[in-house]
């Protein structure tokens, strides 16, 4: 008996190996969704999706509390904020979007998706789920969109933070020297060039196997087209000073928070950000070290347990 139960595990096990092996080698987008639905049980978020004016909106939502929205950033999407979600959703009722033409999220072949507009279109998705006030966090591009929504209505802003956001003066960085000699970072077409941006945003190499940067470098050479206009529209002075020309309108709490050693948004916007605030009821800034511009993954417990203490604190 024992050694047919032995038998039968090890063909068990025999058979996951080639299950696993066989989808790693042509189905790796499998593993990569797995993986995310597993991390976003783990942070027991919920999975909706609803029409917003011209977008289908699709965004987590989960765990109790006051209400935090976590925006992320340029050619992202709701899936960089589960980690720290996990160590959020005890505390805090939690809305994650797909930014429009992101992620999940519908995308409207040449509509404008420039910060104002999305700011707009944020507006409209608050206004469909009926929230009320809440704490915004945004992320880069992101972060930007959350500091002009921030600025025209600041009845459903409770408080404002910034994490690594663009939308501010500060000197110049790596990234803006690739941009000033004609490349685009954001564009790339092979495991080197998948390699090269995310050099320019982790301060340690992602050490991914293989068949899994496949997939993203798939990803992102379906969205060429979108990033190149996208990213043509934000590098007019409207854009990249979207937040740096709103921030007397800001009158609430707001909070910026960077890696200490950036290389897409130079820490000099910390100072930008403090000296515009003029009309800000409470001004807080906090800097991590061994990050360059995604802190949510490559800190999550620091960047969670800042969010904490600032969203409890006002």
């Amino acid at each position: 008996m024992l050694l047919r139960r032995l038998k039968f595990l090890a063909w068990l096990v025999a058979l996951l190996m080639i299950v696993l092996g066989g989808s790693y080698l042509f189905a790796p987008q499998w593993l990569l969704q797995a993986n995310v639905k597993r991390e976003a049980m783990a942070a027991h978020l919920d999975k909706h999706s609803v029409q917003a004016g011209d977008t289908r909106w699709v965004y987590y939502e989960g765990g109790d509390g006051p209400t935090i929205v976590l925006l992320h950033g340029f050619a992202a999407d709701k899936e960089i904020w589960l980690k720290v979600a996990k160590l959020l959703t005890p505390h805090f009722h939690l809305i994650i979007p797909d930014l429009p033409g992101w992620g999940e999220s519908s995308r409207v072949p040449a509509a404008s998706y420039n910060i104002d507009t999305q700011a707009a279109r944020l507006d409209t998705f608050v206004q469909t789920l009926r929230l009320q006030r809440f704490v915004l966090v945004g992320h880069s591009t992101g972060g930007a969109i959350a500091g002009v929504y921030a600025s025209e209505h600041p009845e459903h802003v409770a408080e404002l933070a910034l994490v690594d956001a663009t939308g501010l003066k500060s000197t110049p960085s790596a990234f803006d020297r690739e941009v000033e000699a004609g490349k685009d970072p954001f564009v790339f077409h092979d495991r080197a060039g998948f390699v090269h941006a995310t050099t320019m945003a982790f301060e340690k190499p992602l050490d991914l196997p293989g068949r899994f940067v496949d997939v993203l470098v798939e990803r992102n050479q379906r969205d060429h087209d979108f990033i190149e206009r996208g990213f043509d529209e934000l590098r007019d002075p409207s854009q990249y000073l979207a937040v740096q020309n709103r921030l007397g309108q800001l009158t609430m709490p707001v909070l910026g928070l960077w890696c200490h050693d950036d290389r897409i948004v130079d820490i000099s916007a910390l100072d930008s950000l403090r000296n515009g605030l003029t009309a800000a009821s409470a001004i807080s800034t906090s800097t991590i070290s061994g990050c360059n511009h995604m802190p949510m993954l490559e800190k999550p417990e620091q960047t969670a347990q800042i969010l904490t203490g600032f969203a409890l604190s006002h």
